[in-house]
């Protein structure tokens, strides 16, 4: 990837911008937290009936898929930005992994939240998923222009 001063500034605008939305969300506390997924769900409700969001295991599940999802757009992000400084792998998961942990820990200070060990391994799957989207897009890109 070509690294140029106006790509590096606008990976890193979206980098900030994406924890700021990850951890934000994480410095909710738990009941305004719940009624965002709430509001959330009843769209998606609305939008694709045949889905069952209003149990409680239809909520967990909305809750563990919007985790995969903001750590797989980190992840995508991550590798945007590695892939431009020096390509390599595992550095920007253990980077994903690593803002995973610091949100779990946010949560612990955030009331009616708590840490989960299950959800720092969610995120770094989503951040894992992430980067091997971007890999292989990338991939797929250099071997068609070939």
């Amino acid at each position: 990837m070509k690294r140029t001063k106006p790509r590096l500034i606008t990976a890193f605008t979206l980098l900030v911008l994406l924890l700021g939305f990850i951890w934000g969300n994480s410095a909710m506390p738990g009941q305004t937290s719940g009624q965002l997924s709430g509001w959330v769900g009843d769209l998606l409700q609305t939008l694709l009936p045949f889905l069952d969001l209003s149990s409680n295991l239809g909520k967990t599940i909305l809750r563990k898929l919007a985790h995969f999802s903001e750590f797989a757009a980190l992840g995508m992000c991550l590798y945007w930005i590695f892939g431009m400084l020096k390509p390599s792998f595992p550095l920007p998961w253990l980077c994903g992994t690593a803002v995973a942990c610091v949100d779990e820990i946010i949560q612990i200070f955030s009331p009616g939240r708590y840490a989960s060990i299950v959800d720092v391994a969610i995120d770094s799957a989503g951040v894992i998923t992430g980067l091997s989207v971007l890999l292989l897009l990338h991939w797929l890109l250099k071997r068609h222009k070939k």
